[in-house]
Protein backbone atom coordinates (compact mmCIF):
# COMPACT_ATOMS: atom_id res chain seq x y z
CA UNK A 1 0.00 0.00 0.00
CA UNK A 2 1.38 3.05 -0.83
CA UNK A 3 0.11 6.89 0.29
CA UNK A 4 0.39 8.62 -2.54
CA UNK A 5 -0.50 7.59 -6.36
CA UNK A 6 2.86 5.55 -7.11
CA UNK A 7 5.69 4.23 -5.75
CA UNK A 8 9.13 5.88 -5.60
CA UNK A 9 9.07 7.17 -1.65
CA UNK A 10 10.90 10.39 -1.89
CA UNK A 11 12.42 10.26 -5.35
CA UNK A 12 8.52 10.46 -6.31
CA UNK A 13 6.61 12.16 -3.93
CA UNK A 14 9.22 14.80 -2.48
CA UNK A 15 11.27 15.37 -6.04
CA UNK A 16 14.47 14.31 -4.13
CA UNK A 17 17.48 14.60 -7.18
CA UNK A 18 20.08 12.89 -7.65
CA UNK A 19 20.95 9.32 -6.40
CA UNK A 20 23.84 10.12 -3.93
CA UNK A 21 27.23 8.71 -3.49
CA UNK A 22 26.73 4.42 -3.24
CA UNK A 23 30.35 3.45 -5.18
CA UNK A 24 33.78 4.23 -3.76
CA UNK A 25 37.17 3.29 -5.75
CA UNK A 26 39.21 0.00 -5.06
CA UNK A 27 42.43 -0.77 -6.81
CA UNK A 28 41.64 2.56 -9.09
CA UNK A 29 38.27 0.63 -10.17
CA UNK A 30 34.85 1.67 -9.39
CA UNK A 31 33.18 -0.40 -6.85
CA UNK A 32 29.07 -0.20 -6.59
CA UNK A 33 27.89 -0.58 -3.05
CA UNK A 34 24.35 -0.46 -3.47
CA UNK A 35 23.51 -3.17 -5.79
CA UNK A 36 20.84 -5.75 -6.01
CA UNK A 37 17.14 -4.53 -6.88
CA UNK A 38 18.72 -0.48 -6.59
CA UNK A 39 20.99 -1.75 -9.19
CA UNK A 40 18.15 -3.77 -11.54
CA UNK A 41 16.68 -0.45 -11.54
CA UNK A 42 19.12 1.36 -12.49
CA UNK A 43 19.79 -0.85 -15.57
CA UNK A 44 16.06 -0.29 -16.43
CA UNK A 45 16.83 3.37 -16.35
CA UNK A 46 20.05 3.27 -18.21
CA UNK A 47 18.54 1.20 -20.98
CA UNK A 48 15.85 3.73 -21.56
CA UNK A 49 18.76 6.66 -21.68
CA UNK A 50 17.02 7.41 -17.99
CA UNK A 51 20.13 7.64 -16.12
CA UNK A 52 23.13 9.98 -16.24
CA UNK A 53 26.39 9.48 -13.89
CA UNK A 54 28.27 12.96 -13.47
CA UNK A 55 30.96 12.57 -10.61
CA UNK A 56 29.58 11.14 -7.52
CA UNK A 57 25.83 12.26 -8.24
CA UNK A 58 23.51 9.66 -10.74
CA UNK A 59 20.86 11.82 -12.40
CA UNK A 60 17.80 9.99 -13.22
CA UNK A 61 14.25 10.68 -14.81
CA UNK A 62 11.74 10.71 -11.83
CA UNK A 63 8.65 10.13 -13.82
CA UNK A 64 9.97 7.04 -15.47
CA UNK A 65 11.27 5.59 -12.46
CA UNK A 66 7.59 5.59 -11.24
CA UNK A 67 6.66 3.54 -14.60
CA UNK A 68 9.60 1.21 -13.95
CA UNK A 69 8.36 0.91 -10.21
CA UNK A 70 5.26 -0.14 -11.13
CA UNK A 71 5.94 -2.61 -13.87
CA UNK A 72 8.49 -4.15 -11.16
CA UNK A 73 6.05 -5.02 -8.31
CA UNK A 74 3.17 -5.62 -10.64
CA UNK A 75 5.36 -7.95 -12.27
CA UNK A 76 6.22 -9.82 -8.98
CA UNK A 77 2.33 -10.78 -8.73
CA UNK A 78 1.71 -8.45 -5.34
CA UNK A 79 -1.33 -6.56 -5.10
CA UNK A 80 -1.20 -2.36 -4.97
CA UNK A 81 -3.49 -0.24 -3.73
CA UNK A 82 -2.44 3.56 -3.61
CA UNK A 83 -4.22 6.68 -1.88
CA UNK A 84 -4.12 4.37 1.29
CA UNK A 85 -3.43 5.90 4.37
CA UNK A 86 -2.80 4.26 7.63
CA UNK A 87 -4.86 5.29 10.46
CA UNK A 88 -4.89 2.49 13.21
CA UNK A 89 -3.77 -1.16 13.82
CA UNK A 90 -4.81 -4.38 15.30
CA UNK A 91 -2.07 -6.26 17.52
CA UNK A 92 -2.86 -9.00 19.98
CA UNK A 93 -0.06 -9.50 22.38
CA UNK A 94 3.55 -8.66 20.17
CA UNK A 95 1.93 -9.49 17.30
CA UNK A 96 0.08 -7.52 14.46
CA UNK A 97 -2.93 -8.85 13.31
CA UNK A 98 -4.00 -5.85 10.82
CA UNK A 99 -3.76 -2.31 9.95
CA UNK A 100 -6.44 0.02 9.46
CA UNK A 101 -6.27 2.38 6.46
CA UNK A 102 -8.40 5.55 5.09
CA UNK A 103 -9.23 5.59 1.36
CA UNK A 104 -11.81 7.23 -0.49
CA UNK A 105 -14.35 4.35 -0.18
CA UNK A 106 -14.01 4.61 3.62
CA UNK A 107 -11.46 2.26 5.95
CA UNK A 108 -10.03 -0.66 5.13
CA UNK A 109 -8.84 -2.91 7.34
CA UNK A 110 -5.75 -5.44 6.07
CA UNK A 111 -4.75 -8.62 7.47
CA UNK A 112 -1.03 -10.17 7.02
CA UNK A 113 1.24 -12.72 9.03
CA UNK A 114 4.08 -10.33 8.71
CA UNK A 115 4.40 -6.37 8.05
CA UNK A 116 6.94 -4.04 6.87
CA UNK A 117 6.80 -0.08 8.00
CA UNK A 118 8.40 1.33 4.69
CA UNK A 119 6.19 5.33 6.20
CA UNK A 120 9.85 6.86 6.55
CA UNK A 121 8.21 8.34 9.54
CA UNK A 122 7.63 5.09 11.70
CA UNK A 123 4.33 5.19 11.56
CA UNK A 124 3.30 1.56 11.89
CA UNK A 125 6.00 0.94 14.17
CA UNK A 126 4.61 3.90 16.51
CA UNK A 127 0.96 3.35 15.79
CA UNK A 128 1.96 -0.43 17.15
CA UNK A 129 2.89 1.06 20.58
CA UNK A 130 6.80 0.26 19.94
CA UNK A 131 9.49 2.55 21.35
CA UNK A 132 10.73 4.95 19.23
CA UNK A 133 12.44 8.43 19.14
CA UNK A 134 12.57 11.32 17.56
CA UNK A 135 15.45 14.09 16.21
CA UNK A 136 18.92 14.05 17.51
CA UNK A 137 19.58 13.13 21.19
CA UNK A 138 20.01 15.90 22.88
CA UNK A 139 16.80 18.15 22.34
CA UNK A 140 14.90 16.25 19.68
CA UNK A 141 15.54 18.48 17.33
CA UNK A 142 15.53 17.10 13.38
CA UNK A 143 17.67 17.93 10.43
CA UNK A 144 16.13 20.64 8.38
CA UNK A 145 12.82 20.42 5.65
CA UNK A 146 13.24 20.80 2.32
CA UNK A 147 11.06 21.41 -0.75
CA UNK A 148 12.72 20.87 -4.03
CA UNK A 149 12.08 22.58 -6.86
CA UNK A 150 12.90 23.37 -10.81
CA UNK A 151 13.68 25.96 -13.11
CA UNK A 152 13.01 25.59 -16.91
CA UNK A 153 14.28 27.78 -19.64
CA UNK A 154 17.69 28.48 -17.82
CA UNK A 155 21.51 29.31 -19.71
CA UNK A 156 23.08 26.46 -18.26
CA UNK A 157 25.83 26.94 -20.31
CA UNK A 158 26.50 30.40 -18.40
CA UNK A 159 25.63 28.73 -15.10
CA UNK A 160 28.40 30.25 -12.56
CA UNK A 161 27.51 28.60 -9.08
CA UNK A 162 30.27 30.41 -7.75
CA UNK A 163 29.38 34.10 -8.27
CA UNK A 164 25.52 33.34 -7.27
CA UNK A 165 26.75 32.31 -3.59
CA UNK A 166 28.77 34.85 -3.23
CA UNK A 167 25.90 37.26 -4.17
CA UNK A 168 23.47 34.97 -2.00
CA UNK A 169 25.75 35.47 0.78
CA UNK A 170 26.10 38.98 0.93
CA UNK A 171 22.21 39.17 0.45
CA UNK A 172 21.89 37.27 3.46
CA UNK A 173 24.26 39.46 5.23
CA UNK A 174 21.62 42.67 4.12
CA UNK A 175 18.66 40.53 5.37
CA UNK A 176 17.26 40.54 1.84
CA UNK A 177 17.23 37.12 2.10
CA UNK A 178 15.14 35.10 4.89
CA UNK A 179 16.05 31.27 3.93
CA UNK A 180 18.57 30.33 6.52
CA UNK A 181 20.30 27.56 4.56
CA UNK A 182 24.00 28.81 4.05
CA UNK A 183 24.56 28.09 -0.13
CA UNK A 184 21.94 28.09 -3.20
CA UNK A 185 22.44 24.24 -4.10
CA UNK A 186 21.60 23.39 -7.56
CA UNK A 187 22.09 20.28 -9.40
CA UNK A 188 21.41 19.49 -13.31
CA UNK A 189 18.92 17.49 -15.03
CA UNK A 190 18.78 15.07 -17.78
CA UNK A 191 16.22 17.90 -19.11
CA UNK A 192 18.44 20.85 -21.52
CA UNK A 193 17.45 24.09 -19.47
CA UNK A 194 16.39 22.33 -16.53
CA UNK A 195 18.07 22.92 -13.27
CA UNK A 196 16.97 20.92 -10.04
CA UNK A 197 17.20 22.82 -6.32
CA UNK A 198 17.88 21.31 -3.08
CA UNK A 199 17.96 24.32 -1.78
CA UNK A 200 14.91 25.66 0.97
CA UNK A 201 15.58 25.05 4.74
CA UNK A 202 13.13 24.78 6.95
CA UNK A 203 13.91 24.69 11.03
CA UNK A 204 13.03 23.65 14.25
CA UNK A 205 9.66 22.10 12.99
CA UNK A 206 8.65 18.88 14.10
CA UNK A 207 7.90 16.85 10.77
CA UNK A 208 5.51 14.53 12.96
CA UNK A 209 3.22 16.94 13.62
CA UNK A 210 0.51 18.08 11.33
CA UNK A 211 0.40 21.82 12.38
CA UNK A 212 4.11 21.88 12.05
CA UNK A 213 4.05 20.47 8.98
CA UNK A 214 1.40 23.07 7.60
CA UNK A 215 3.96 25.80 8.49
CA UNK A 216 6.66 24.28 6.78
CA UNK A 217 5.28 24.06 3.57
CA UNK A 218 3.95 27.27 3.66
CA UNK A 219 7.35 28.50 4.41
CA UNK A 220 9.11 26.65 2.23
CA UNK A 221 7.10 27.40 -0.87
CA UNK A 222 7.78 31.31 0.01
CA UNK A 223 11.65 30.27 -0.13
CA UNK A 224 11.22 28.68 -3.17
CA UNK A 225 9.90 32.16 -4.78
CA UNK A 226 12.61 34.13 -2.69
CA UNK A 227 15.24 32.13 -4.94
CA UNK A 228 13.59 32.47 -7.97
CA UNK A 229 13.34 35.79 -7.80
CA UNK A 230 16.97 36.67 -6.29
CA UNK A 231 18.17 34.69 -9.52
CA UNK A 232 15.49 35.87 -12.08
CA UNK A 233 16.49 39.33 -11.11
CA UNK A 234 20.40 39.15 -10.21
CA UNK A 235 21.82 36.86 -13.11
CA UNK A 236 21.22 36.74 -17.08
CA UNK A 237 21.02 33.01 -17.25
CA UNK A 238 18.30 32.95 -15.30
CA UNK A 239 16.21 36.03 -16.97
CA UNK A 240 13.82 33.59 -19.29
CA UNK A 241 13.46 30.91 -16.57
CA UNK A 242 10.26 29.93 -14.95
CA UNK A 243 9.46 27.42 -11.58
CA UNK A 244 8.10 24.30 -13.37
CA UNK A 245 7.69 21.82 -10.50
CA UNK A 246 7.68 21.54 -6.53
CA UNK A 247 7.54 19.03 -5.12
CA UNK A 248 3.96 17.57 -3.62
CA UNK A 249 5.31 17.15 -0.45
CA UNK A 250 8.25 18.71 1.46
CA UNK A 251 11.40 16.43 2.05
CA UNK A 252 11.96 15.28 5.73
CA UNK A 253 15.32 14.13 6.26
CA UNK A 254 14.62 12.75 10.10
CA UNK A 255 11.89 12.43 12.36
CA UNK A 256 11.40 9.36 14.30
CA UNK A 257 13.54 6.40 14.36
CA UNK A 258 12.85 3.27 16.20
CA UNK A 259 13.90 1.86 19.54
CA UNK A 260 15.76 -1.52 17.39
CA UNK A 261 17.74 -4.61 18.99
CA UNK A 262 21.21 -2.37 17.18
CA UNK A 263 21.40 1.01 17.73
CA UNK A 264 23.64 2.12 14.75
CA UNK A 265 25.53 4.55 15.93
CA UNK A 266 27.96 7.27 14.02
CA UNK A 267 31.10 5.76 15.91
CA UNK A 268 30.23 2.75 14.38
CA UNK A 269 30.40 4.25 10.79
CA UNK A 270 33.50 6.05 11.27
CA UNK A 271 34.49 2.65 12.55
CA UNK A 272 33.97 0.81 9.24
CA UNK A 273 32.37 -1.93 11.30
CA UNK A 274 31.12 -4.52 9.48
CA UNK A 275 28.59 -6.34 11.72
CA UNK A 276 28.41 -9.87 11.52
CA UNK A 277 24.38 -9.72 10.47
CA UNK A 278 25.30 -6.92 7.90
CA UNK A 279 22.77 -6.55 5.24
CA UNK A 280 23.86 -3.71 3.15
CA UNK A 281 26.75 -1.57 2.89
CA UNK A 282 27.04 2.51 2.13
CA UNK A 283 30.10 4.74 1.69
CA UNK A 284 27.96 8.41 2.26
CA UNK A 285 29.25 10.56 4.78
CA UNK A 286 27.39 11.84 8.04
CA UNK A 287 25.88 14.88 6.12
CA UNK A 288 23.98 17.26 9.12
CA UNK A 289 22.29 19.79 8.29
CA UNK A 290 22.27 22.12 11.12
CA UNK A 291 18.71 21.61 12.91
CA UNK A 292 18.96 25.30 14.13
CA UNK A 293 19.76 27.02 11.10
CA UNK A 294 22.67 27.40 8.63
CA UNK A 295 25.64 25.46 8.26
CA UNK A 296 26.24 21.57 7.08
CA UNK A 297 28.90 19.58 8.56
CA UNK A 298 30.16 16.28 6.86
CA UNK A 299 32.92 13.09 7.62
CA UNK A 300 33.51 12.15 4.84
CA UNK A 301 34.82 8.57 3.97
CA UNK A 302 38.30 7.92 1.81
CA UNK A 303 38.38 5.79 -1.14
CA UNK A 304 37.81 2.04 -0.55
CA UNK A 305 36.48 2.84 2.55
CA UNK A 306 32.88 1.68 3.62
CA UNK A 307 30.30 0.73 6.44
CA UNK A 308 27.56 -2.01 6.96
CA UNK A 309 24.09 -1.78 8.39
CA UNK A 310 22.94 -4.75 10.94
CA UNK A 311 19.92 -6.61 10.53
CA UNK A 312 19.15 -5.99 14.14
CA UNK A 313 18.67 -2.65 13.73
CA UNK A 314 15.27 -3.09 11.21
CA UNK A 315 13.50 -4.92 13.86
CA UNK A 316 11.89 -2.77 16.40
CA UNK A 317 12.47 -3.86 20.32
CA UNK A 318 10.33 -7.25 20.95
CA UNK A 319 8.68 -7.27 17.94
CA UNK A 320 8.00 -10.37 16.42
CA UNK A 321 5.96 -9.63 13.10
CA UNK A 322 7.36 -6.49 12.00
CA UNK A 323 10.62 -5.21 10.15
CA UNK A 324 11.23 -1.63 9.33
CA UNK A 325 13.07 -0.43 6.64
CA UNK A 326 14.47 3.07 5.37
CA UNK A 327 15.55 6.20 7.30
CA UNK A 328 13.65 5.37 10.20
CA UNK A 329 15.77 2.48 11.27
CA UNK A 330 16.99 1.95 14.42
CA UNK A 331 20.55 4.74 14.03
CA UNK A 332 21.31 7.74 16.28
CA UNK A 333 21.13 11.16 14.93
CA UNK A 334 24.66 11.10 13.19
CA UNK A 335 24.13 7.95 11.49
CA UNK A 336 20.91 8.50 10.15
CA UNK A 337 22.19 11.45 8.52
CA UNK A 338 24.61 9.08 6.56
CA UNK A 339 22.21 5.83 5.65
CA UNK A 340 19.11 7.87 4.89
CA UNK A 341 20.05 8.42 1.17
CA UNK A 342 17.73 6.31 -1.39
CA UNK A 343 20.53 4.30 -2.53
CA UNK A 344 21.32 3.02 1.19
CA UNK A 345 17.80 2.65 1.65
CA UNK A 346 16.62 0.35 -0.91
CA UNK A 347 19.45 -1.78 -0.08
CA UNK A 348 17.58 -2.16 3.11
CA UNK A 349 14.17 -2.42 2.05
CA UNK A 350 15.32 -5.71 -0.06
CA UNK A 351 16.96 -7.08 2.93
CA UNK A 352 13.71 -6.49 4.73
CA UNK A 353 11.57 -8.43 1.68
CA UNK A 354 13.76 -11.04 1.93
CA UNK A 355 13.92 -11.26 5.78
CA UNK A 356 10.01 -11.91 5.92
CA UNK A 357 10.26 -14.23 3.12
CA UNK A 358 12.04 -16.68 4.93
CA UNK A 359 10.35 -15.68 8.45
CA UNK A 360 7.12 -17.00 6.37
CA UNK A 361 8.73 -20.10 5.44
CA UNK A 362 10.08 -20.99 8.74
CA UNK A 363 7.08 -19.46 10.61
CA UNK A 364 9.20 -17.90 12.98
CA UNK A 365 10.20 -14.15 14.53
CA UNK A 366 11.82 -11.70 12.63
CA UNK A 367 14.25 -11.90 14.94
CA UNK A 368 14.76 -15.95 14.86
CA UNK A 369 15.54 -16.13 10.86
CA UNK A 370 18.77 -17.92 9.87
CA UNK A 371 20.48 -14.97 9.18
CA UNK A 372 23.41 -16.52 7.30
CA UNK A 373 20.71 -17.84 5.18
CA UNK A 374 19.53 -14.40 4.65
CA UNK A 375 22.53 -12.85 3.86
CA UNK A 376 23.33 -15.61 1.42
CA UNK A 377 20.02 -15.02 -0.07
CA UNK A 378 21.13 -11.58 -0.74
CA UNK A 379 24.34 -12.55 -1.87
CA UNK A 380 22.88 -14.45 -4.86
CA UNK A 381 20.68 -11.13 -5.60
CA UNK A 382 23.70 -9.39 -5.80
CA UNK A 383 24.05 -7.23 -3.45
CA UNK A 384 27.21 -6.31 -1.49
CA UNK A 385 26.68 -7.19 2.16
CA UNK A 386 30.07 -7.04 3.89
Amino acid sequence: IDKSNCFGGAASNCLVQPFMLFATQINGERYELCRGIFQEIGKKLSEKGKLETCGNDTFFDDEYLKLILNGMITESGAEILFHANLIGVNKKEDRLESVVISTKSGAVTLYADYFIDATGDAVLTYLSGYSCRVGRESDGLCQPMTLCFRLANVDTKNLDRRKINELYKEKKKLGEISNPREDVLIFKTLTDGVLHFNTTRIVKLNPLDIYDITKAEIEARKQVYEIYEFLKENFECFKNSEIISTASEIGVRESRMIDGEYVLTGEDLKNLTIFDDSIAVGNYDLDIHNPEGSGTSHYFFKGGEYYSIPYRSLIPKGARNLLVCGRCISADHEAQAAIRIMPIVCCIGEAAGAAIVQAVGSECNVGEINVKALQEELENSGAIIR
